[in-house]
């Protein structure tokens, strides 16, 4: 098999749902009976049914990627992540909601817009699909418009932090998000190679559920 070959593939196999143990307000856990076929077999499988998410690395004019400090309670760490949100209402648009997350989170609108990667955080447990978009031409939203932020958000720090620098923190094991270390190790890869592995905002989304 060749390099050309290798490539992710939708292909779902034969399913019957058999509980929903517990349903949430973001998200519920579910049980399937999943047919494997000869080889593998029957077997039942848990995992956590999720709407899916949108990350921003937003670069402003000096080239430094805007970083949040955030609490995140199931790890019980601050930790400093790319602006993100769930992709909660049906039907979104998820450029729509990226933008929307830059503003609320960061204080910030972007002019230019490019998609970055989409992941699979933990596709063993969870179906959870997310973007990385690259955002620059930044521009503060105006003080009489800016979101007030509520909870875990209410005490946020915004940092912007050389891109180059924040790839080293992340291979440094300095950053635990797994989809701002991505985005951020892409967006260097990205700049390196003059943007060319930019893709357009519309870019098809296979895996996004809604």
């Amino acid at each position: 098999m060749s390099s050309d070959e290798v490539t992710d593939v939708i292909d779902p196999r034969p399913a019957r749902r058999l509980d929903v143990p517990f349903q949430g307000f973001v998200v519920d856990m579910v049980s399937d009976e999943v047919d494997l076929g000869e080889a593998g077999g029957i077997v039942r499988r848990e995992y956590v049914d999720h709407p899916g998410a949108v990350v921003v690395v937003a670069l402003n004019e000096d080239g430094d990627v805007l970083l949040l400090r955030q609490y995140r309670h199931p790890v019980g760490a601050f930790l400093w992540e790319a602006p993100a949100g769930l992709l909660d209402l049906d039907g979104e648009d998820p450029h729509v909601a990226a933008a929307r997350e830059l503003a609320e989170e960061a204080d910030m609108n972007a002019a230019s817009w490019d998609v970055l990667l989409d992941l699979l955080p933990t596709p063993g447990g969870s179906n959870e699909a997310v973007r990385v978009y690259l955002a620059r031409d930044l521009t503060p939203v105006p003080d009489d418009e800016r979101h007030t932020r509520e909870a875990e958000e209410a005490d946020m720090v915004v940092v912007p932090v050389p891109l180059e620098e924040a790839a080293a923190l992340a291979l440094a094991g300095r950053l635990h998000n797994a989809a701002t270390i991505a985005g951020v190790l892409a967006a260097a890869i990205g700049r390196a190679s003059a943007w060319e592995t930019l893709r357009p905002v519309d870019s098809p989304w296979e895996y996004r559920k809604n």
